[in-house]
Order: structure tokens, then sequence, then C-alpha cells
């Protein structure tokens, strides 16, 4: 039986600006994701640029760069290793996966993507920076898409 629009069913509702409950909760279910797949894609990003530039990736490194203690790093690596995004060895550096180096990819793409859209706003190279760090995570594709055909068109004219 379809479920009637009514004032007792509150899910057929509609928020103060307009959007309906059902997606109101399914955005923020959107950012929860985005939330728990952040850590991970900053991590494996910042592994990435340590091996490219110093061939190796310590967790010292990845603790300053995070701005994070090296405790911190040791219980996110532990995670990352049962996600089979990195691999470690006793006394040694840590190292992507193919899975990881994929993701970090990814992320260090949406990252340009969000800095160049930015900066064609006018946004100074450092808020652009910045602010890209937490707009990379939760932007859709589609969104995504349009940064990266606004960009095009800026570049292009």
């Amino acid at each position: 039986m379809a479920r009637r629009i009514s004032p007792q069913n509150p899910e057929s509702r509609n928020t103060t600006d307009g959007r309906r409950v059902e997606q109101q909760a399914e955005n923020h279910r959107r950012t929860r994701k985005a939330h728990l797949s952040e850590i991970a894609e900053d991590y494996v990003e910042v592994i990435a640029e340590l091996i490219d530039s110093n061939g190796e990736a310590r967790a010292v490194d990845i603790a300053r760069r995070l701005g994070v203690t090296h405790v911190t790093v040791v219980k996110t690596i532990a995670r990352l290793v049962r996600e089979d995004l990195v691999s470690t060895k006793p006394y040694r550096s840590i190292f992507l996966t193919d899975a990881g180096r994929q993701l970090a990819e990814k992320a260090r793409h949406r990252h340009q993507i969000v800095v160049r859209f930015l900066k064609s706003l006018g946004v100074s190279d450092a808020a652009a920076n910045a602010d890209a760090e937490g707009i990379e995570h939760h932007v859709s594709a589609e969104t995504l898409q349009a940064f990266e055909q606004y960009c095009r068109r800026m570049n292009h004219e």
C-alpha cells in the first residue's frame, strides 16, 4: 500500500528549505560516508606524495604532514592495512598497494580540480588549497565534473 502524504507521516514532509525529508536524510548519509573515506584518502594521498618526493613514506613524516601524532598514524595505518590500501614491514617504510595507489591518484585528481575551480573564481592559492582539503571529499561526481568543465571553458576563453 502506498504511503499517504499527511502530517502523521513525517517522512512525507518538506524541510524548511523545501527539500523532502528523505532527500535530507540521504544527503546526511552521503556526508557521513564521505567522512569515513576522507581519512583514508588523505593518508594515501600523503603517502603517495612522500614516496614520489622522498622515495619512502615513514610514519613520522605522515604525522608531520597531516598534523597528527605518531600514535594516530600507527593506528590509522593498521586500519589501512586491513582495508588493503597500504602494506608495511617491520622497521621499513609504508607502501601503497595497487588499490591504495589508485585511491591516491583519484584523490589527487579531485583535489587538483577543486583547486583550479576555486582559483578560477579568484580565490588565493593558499585559501584554494586549504579549502580544497575539505571540499574534495564531499563534492559529488556531478559537481566535480561541472567544476572541471567550467575550468576548461575558462581556459579556452
